[in-house]
């Protein structure tokens, strides 16, 4: 796919096998594929091939739809294929979101970067792993309990990620199963807990992850994030 160098690159779906591939993909015509105009474009597992370019070559991509997940029934998301289609064409130059009470006046300016909560921590530690320091973090993940959600964010606090960043904006977390035990432990509850270990902003809201509706966001490029009142800018 990188030596035909199409316009787009669009994952199918995700799932598992990436990790497999990284010690193995030639990252610098993977790079070369990026410069002659294809965008590869996906989330989930993909996660893992973005982020590998991105300390590679330092390589842009797009963190959005897949073709079979988002793109394979009838009932396509309306605001996923616009924002979609725009992103492609060039047209796209900010997506806006709302966001919790209590961080007016933000503004912020990295690269933009992250993805699947899961891949990401898998990369941690290896050659694979793109060493950001200032930018804006973006996660979401599915079927992952919100005590899981929060270990996987407490290592990478832990590994001095967090404190390392402008922002960090947390999409959709869904299909997850509550239990007997949870007494009243939620998502919420994994965020409050974040917010209590670093000094960097933690925003909600982001519409990305395994859902209908999601944006399509340039990971590797320098954007800014501004929020007004409750409403969330991310430009480029």
């Amino acid at each position: 796919m990188a030596r035909a160098a199409p316009d787009i690159a669009m994952a199918a779906r995700g799932g598992y096998g990436l990790t497999r591939l990284l010690d193995q993909i030639d990252w610098t015509l993977l790079a070369r594929s990026v410069e002659r105009g294809t965008r590869w474009v996906g989330h989930s597992d993909l996660t893992a091939l973005q982020l590998g370019l991105l300390a590679h070559a330092k390589g842009m991509t797009w963190a959005g739809p897949m073709a079979c997940f988002d793109f394979g029934s009838e009932g396509v998301d309306e605001i996923t294929r616009d924002c979609f289609a725009e992103a492609m064409s060039g047209e796209l130059e900010a997506v806006g979101f709302r966001t919790e009470a209590g961080f007016d006046g933000l503004d912020v300016k990295g690269v933009l970067w992250g993805g699947n909560l899961c891949m990401v921590n898998s990369l941690l530690g290896t050659p694979h792993w793109p060493r950001i320091k200032g930018g804006v973090l973006f996660l979401e993940d599915v079927n992952e309990h919100p005590y899981r959600v929060e270990r996987s964010l407490l290592q990478l606090h832990q590994a001095g990620v967090l404190d390392a960043q402008k922002a960090i904006v947390l999409g959709a977390f869904t299909d997850w199963k509550k239990s007997p035990l949870d007494r009243g432990y939620t998502l919420k509850s994994m965020v409050a807990k974040l917010r209590c270990v670093t000094r960097t902003p933690i925003l909600t809201g982001l519409p990305f992850g395994h859902v209908p509706t999601k944006v399509t966001l340039p990971v590797g490029a320098r954007v800014q994030l501004v929020v007004q009142a409750r409403d969330v800018l991310i430009g480029w």
